[in-house]
């Protein structure tokens, strides 16, 4: 990692922090992380770089998650956990066997891995934008009673979200707004649905370490970069409310999804 520079560092470092960011309170920010590594990375490194960053970026993810637990640990619905969870490390296995293949040694699969993940981080946009429009929704239903009943289908909804997850989580670990849809549409009130999604994807990440290994894309050399990169990352995870109240979160939050829809076009074109 010799040929990260002081710039490569900064974006890095950055990018850490937004995913901090979008941990403990800025839904979607940490899908711009996601870009940002593997942009850095590829101007560090070349092609290669695409897939070492999303192994370098893993770490930084758990460490992030383990800070939300913490906040949340009183918070999550083991139910709906245990529910995601077996469809998502299926859907890690099928995404390890996909990443396998792209990462075959040559620049054109490479190339097109790039692509897959631009392509996926767009539609993680997508997504974000249907949450909102359902919370919307939501909102002007608080006095049905029957808001809270489970929806229909809800195991079926379980599985394929589980499985969507698990391989964008594994070629990219922007499975983020998959889960919360799926977590929205369950109806968990609020400190539930963050606590939920926060213990899901610490136990998911952690089950992803032993395929990146295995892809070779989290190494010695990359866990020395990760290591610095956990600061940033806890630090936005445990100030993200602080932060949010000194800023127009309405104008960041535009601001993030503006630059991830550039980003991921970026890697597209």
């Amino acid at each position: 990692m010799e040929a990260l520079t002081y710039n490569h560092w900064v974006l890095l470092t950055v990018g850490s922090l937004i995913m901090g960011l979008s941990k403990g309170g800025i839904p979607g920010a940490g899908n711009l992380t996601v870009a940002i590594f593997a942009l850095a990375l590829e101007d560090a490194l070349g092609p290669i770089g695409v897939p070492l960053s999303v192994g370098l970026l893993l770490p930084v993810l758990i460490s992030a998650d383990l800070a939300a637990t913490i906040v949340y640990r009183r918070h999550a619905d083991w139910k709906y956990i245990f529910r995601l969870l077996p469809c998502f490390l299926i859907g890690t296995v099928l995404g390890w066997w996909v990443f396998d293949y792209f990462q075959g040694g040559e620049d054109e699969r490479v190339s097109q891995l790039k692509i897959i993940i631009g392509l996926i981080l767009l539609s993680m946009t997508g997504l974000h934008f249907i949450l909102q429009f359902r919370k919307k929704k939501k909102a002007k239903k608080l006095s049905d009673p029957n808001l809270n009943a489970v929806p229909k289908g809800s195991i079926g909804l379980g599985i394929l979200f589980g499985l969507l997850g698990g391989v964008a989580t594994m070629l990219a670990n922007a499975a983020g707004p998959i889960a919360q849809l799926y977590l929205l549409v369950m109806n968990l009130p609020k400190y539930s649905f963050i606590g939920t999604s926060a213990w899901l994807f610490l136990i998911v990440n952690i089950c992803k370490i032993p395929f990146m290994v295995d892809l070779g894309i989290i190494t010695i050399e990359t866990i020395k970069v990760s290591s610095w990169l956990f600061i940033p990352a806890v630090f936005g995870a445990v100030f993200a409310p602080l932060i949010v109240k000194k800023i127009n979160q309405a104008i960041f939050e535009k601001l993030i999804w503006f630059f991830i829809i550039i980003a991921g076009l970026r890697m597209i074109f």
